[in-house]
This record gives C-alpha cells, sequence and structure tokens, in this order.
C-alpha cells in the first residue's frame, strides 16, 4: 500500500484503494455492532417478558398464601408448592438471560430493564478463610521488565461457600504490585466461576444436585440452609441456577455431540407434568433419554446419557433430536419413532431399528397377573422368553464376537421355535384377548426384535434407557410440576450432566464442583477434558479413582 501524502495525490488509483479498504473496514464494524444490538435487545426483551410474569406469579402467591391463612386445605397447599416451582424455573431462566448482558462488553442496562436483587453480603458470624493469589514465580520481580516489584495494594472478592453442615467464607485476595522501574503493575487476575457472583463452586455444585439429582426444590433447600442459620431466598438460589446452567452449556453441549455421534443408541421417554405460568393449571411435558452404554460387550465408548425436553410427545420431536444420528436404536414400539426409520432417498435407512424384548414380555406378564395364574398360554410365552434371557445372562461382559457366536447356536432356534408357536396359538384365539394382543404385538415388531442376534453390541431389551430414566420418575414424585418449558428445558440440560457422571462412576457434586471452579478459565477447544469419562480432578487425581 502507498503510505506518502505526495505520492498519493499523484496516484488516483492508489488513493482510492486507500478509501475502498477504508469504507469496507466501516462497513464491517458497523454489521458487526448492528448484530450485537440485536442479540443485546432480543435477550432485554426476554428478561422484561420474564420480570412480568415473575411480577404476577408472585402477586397470585402473595394472594393464596393470606388465603392459606384463614383454612387448612391440602389442595391450596399444593397449588402454593406449584407456583413457587414455577418461580423458580422463570427466576433461574432470568439469571440465564442476565448472563447475556453482564459480560464485560456488554453496555449498563437501565434500572427498569433489569431487576437486580440488592447483593447480599455475607453473615459476619460465619467463618473466614483467606486465600491470597500470588504472581506466579514469586512477587519479588516485573515479569516485564525484570524490575523490583512494590505491592500497590489488593483486590477483594467474598464468595459464599458451602461445606457439608456448614457454611464458610472465603475471601480471595489478589495483591497488587507495581515495578519499581517501570510502573508496570502485576496482579494475578480474577477466576470466580460467575463474575462478581457470591457463591463458590461447592454451594452452586450443591444446589444443582440437591435439586435435579436429590429432588429437592429450591424453596425448600432455602428451608434447610435457614436451619444451617444462613437466610437465603428463593429468587436468590434460582438466579444462581440460571447462571450455573449458562456457565455449564459447552460441557453439555459438548456430552450431546458425543452421544448422537454413537453408532447405536437406546432411546424412551417419561411424561412430566407442566404447570402453565399464571394460569394455575397443568399441561404434559416430555422428558426424553438418548443413552449410549457399550459396557455389556466391553466397548470402547464410555457411557453417557444425552436428556431432552419436548412439550409434547409427537413424532417430531425424536425426529428432531436424532436428525444427525445414524446407526442402531433400540426403543420401544411407539409410533413416534417409526419416522426414524423411513428410507431415504437411495433407499437406505439411516436409523435401524432394534425391538425390546421386555416390552414384549411385560404384555404377557399382565395377562398372566390378571388372570391370577390361570393364563397357560401367557405363562408358556414367559417361559420360553425366560429362556432366551438366561442365555443373555451367560454372555454379559463378553465381547461382540463371542456374544454374537453364542446366540446364533442357542438363542436363534429358541427365537425361531418361539415364532412358529406364537403364529400357530393365534389362530386359536379371540382376536380381541389380551393374549391375541400380546402375540400380534410380539409378530408385528419380529424383525427388529430378533436384529439383536446378529450383532454381539446390541442387547435383547431396552432396559438400559429406562433404568436412565428412573431418576426422572422418582424426583418426578417430588417436584410436582417442573414449573414452565424453560424448566423442563433446564432440568434436561443437569440431567444430561450428573447423569452421565453417575454412569462413569462419579460423585456428581464433586465433579461439578471440580468442574464449575475450572470452566469458565478453561480453553472452549478443550472442552472434552472436562467430560465426565476424561475428567482429572486440580490435584491430578482421576475422577473415576477417586470414586474408587
Amino acid at each position: 500500500m502507498v503510505s506518502d501524502p505526495a505520492q498519493l495525490l499523484a496516484d488516483n488509483a492508489a488513493l482510492r484503494q486507500l478509501v475502498a479498504e477504508q469504507a469496507a473496514r466501516l462497513h464491517a464494524q458497523e454489521a458487526a455492532l448492528r448484530a450485537k444490538d440485536a442479540a443485546l435487545g432480543a435477550a432485554l426483551e426476554g428478561i422484561k417478558s420474564k420480570a412480568l410474569e415473575i411480577e404476577k406469579l408472585k402477586l397470585q402467591l402473595a394472594r393464596l398464601r393470606r388465603m392459606h391463612f384463614g383454612q387448612s386445605s391440602e389442595k391450596l397447599g399444593r397449588t402454593i408448592a406449584q407456583l413457587e416451582l414455577a418461580l423458580e424455573d422463570l427466576e433461574a431462566a432470568e439469571g440465564e438471560q442476565a448472563a447475556i448482558v453482564t459480560q464485560p462488553d456488554a453496555p449498563p442496562v437501565d434500572a427498569d430493564t433489569k431487576r437486580r436483587p440488592r447483593r447480599m453480603l455475607p453473615p459476619e458470624h460465619l467463618p473466614r478463610e483467606e486465600r491470597v493469589h500470588e504472581p506466579a514465580g514469586g512477587t519479588c520481580t516485573c515479569a516485564q521488565c525484570g524490575g523490583a516489584l512494590r505491592r500497590l495494594g489488593e483486590d477483594r472478592a467474598r464468595q459464599l461457600e458451602y461445606v457439608p453442615a456448614h457454611f464458610k467464607v472465603v475471601e480471595h485476595v489478589r495483591p497488587k504490585f507495581s515495578c519499581r522501574r517501570c510502573e508496570a503493575i502485576t496482579q494475578v487476575p480474577a477466576s470466580l466461576p460467575i463474575e462478581r457472583g457470591l457463591f463458590g463452586p461447592g454451594l452452586l455444585a450443591h444446589l444443582l444436585v440437591s435439586k435435579f439429582d436429590d429432588h429437592l426444590p429450591l424453596y425448600r433447600q432455602a428451608e434447610i440452609f435457614t436451619r444451617l442459620g444462613l437466610e437465603l431466598s428463593r429468587s436468590t438460589l434460582a438466579d444462581q441456577v440460571g447462571h450455573a446452567a449458562r456457565l455449564l452449556r459447552p460441557l453439555i453441549q459438548a456430552i450431546e455431540t458425543s452421544v448422537i455421534g454413537s453408532a447405536k443408541l437406546h432411546a424412551d421417554d417419561t411424561p412430566v407434568p407442566v404447570l402453565s405460568p399464571g394460569a394455575g393449571r397443568t399441561k404434559t411435558g416430555y422428558l426424553w433419554v438418548y443413552l449410549r452404554d457399550d459396557r455389556p460387550w466391553n466397548g470402547p465408548s464410555p457411557p453417557a446419557a444425552l436428556y431432552r425436553y419436548s412439550p409434547g410427545r409427537g413424532g417430531e420431536h425424536p425426529c428432531g433430536h436424532l436428525k444427525d444420528f445414524q446407526g442402531a436404536l433400540q426403543a420401544d414400539g411407539y409410533a413416534g419413532f417409526n419416522g426414524l426409520y423411513e428410507p431415504g432417498p437411495d433407499g437406505r435407512a439411516r436409523i435401524i431399528e432394534i425391538g425390546c424384548m421386555a416390552h414384549g414380555r411385560r404384555k404377557f406378564h399382565d395377562v398372566a397377573v390378571s388372570a391370577k395364574g390361570k393364563a397357560p398360554i401367557a405363562a408358556e410365552a414367559l417361559r420360553r422368553i425366560g429362556e432366551l434371557y438366561a442365555v443373555e445372562a451367560r454372555i454379559a461382559g463378553q465381547d461382540a464376537d463371542e456374544r454374537r457366536r453364542v446366540r446364533q447356536a442357542e438363542a436363534a432356534p429358541k427365537m425361531a421355535a418361539l415364532k412358529a408357536w406364537l403364529e400357530e396359538t393365534l389362530g386359536r384365539l379371540d382376536g380381541k384377548s389380551d393374549t391375541a394382543k400380546a402375540v400380534r404385538y410380539m409378530l408385528n415388531r419380529w424383525t427388529a426384535l430378533t436384529r439383536y442376534l446378529d450383532d454381539g453390541r446390541l442387547e435383547i431389551d431396552n432396559n438400559a434407557a429406562e433404568r436412565a430414566l428412573r431418576a426422572v420418575v422418582l424426583g418426578r414424585k417430588n417436584w410436582l410440576f417442573a414449573g414452565a418449558d424453560v424448566g423442563g428445558e433446564r432440568a434436561a440440560a443437569m440431567y444430561t450432566l450428573i447423569e452421565t457422571a453417575k454412569l462413569n462412576g462419579l460423585d456428581p457434586e464433586a465433579y461439578l464442583r471440580d468442574v464449575i471452579a475450572r470452566i469458565a478459565d478453561h480453553k472452549i477447544s478443550r472442552i472434552d477434558e472436562l467430560l465426565p469419562w476424561n475428567w482429572i480432578k486440580a490435584d491430578g487425581v482421576t475422577g473415576n479413582a477417586d470414586a474408587a
């Protein structure tokens, strides 16, 4: 580029080139600013909307509490609990949105736009622990010029931390030093899980595990903390849960990428009641699980569970969840999965259906139970299916080739005999009887039910996915209602992280405590290092070794 002014005036082509370059640079900067303003505006609108919903629910909750003083009504108390949960999810969502507009480069937010709770100072009666963060290599010399350093002062940041059975306050002290020679200032950079956040990694991990693994709603946790001598409002806890969920999002996305890239998955779903905020009534949402578990055949991939939430059960939901998946899918006979098995333009199916023998067996079991032992056909079906499971018990934990060999030699003949017996039996049954329905259920899915015989990596049933949903089913009794769709989505994300940690033999609270302390400063390109199956604690101890 020509930079001499005299030469530019003499060279119109060079001048035009310089003007064009500057105009292009300015245009790119203006486009980036417009995009940033649009994203910030959308976040602010979301915060305004949630703030209105929160105020509406708080008014409704206050009115119900006044009514509850004058009467002893179990139904009214249940309604109050439902609204408490709805507020939890909305306030956590507000905290998650607030994380967007509180980034270091974001402009200030008007007081009318973002409701900021008064910043709570840790109570004076709590014990203190001081941690001084000195610059690496000592504090004697300047890293830039080698000159002597003198102490200028320090910055202090208080965090409220949780230690089992008691609280403490950790004061992070970051001394400042200046160089006597060049006046350069040296200080260890601040490293907090949530910028300006009051809660430490241990307390955040405890909140998440208590809510999503121990099934304790935040208002109940607030009551527990009060008994321990610390007043923390539900809204404060919800705000911190929302911030923590956003902090952990890259890790959850990494688990999703890993699971969807698998060659074989188990899938299942379960309903969860969801409260429509402000409407006072419930609807039904669904939590789906997509599980990778190669442990029965000593496969190389670590176990992982991906949970997704949807407001309905239509087939478009699993089709959307698995749009990038290719391989074998083991699921029940729910028709919503059928769209996944359709052949593509090339005539080949992207996903291969693997049936679940446990579902077929369950239908005969129900007939036997309802008939109180007087159902000889159901009893015979259960006996034959039991022989297939006996084969599986003997080959559990063996490699895929050996499992396939044994199945072909022992299970395949039994399956062929079972099919012949079912077809012959069906002709003698009343077509409308429950026994006939059980027989047709298995015959209609016979191809999918027998595919496991030809591949030692596959299982005879989908019980692994059902076990992965057991925590949701247990928790459902304690949440009452998820609060709102956004609460269901957050629950699915936290289940993904917590249940995957448990599948890999980790204590989820210890795992989250360490990860939350590190993830804010961890390079996104190395996020896989923090996945449960790769996790090594900051002290160098592997996660699995610690769990053992």
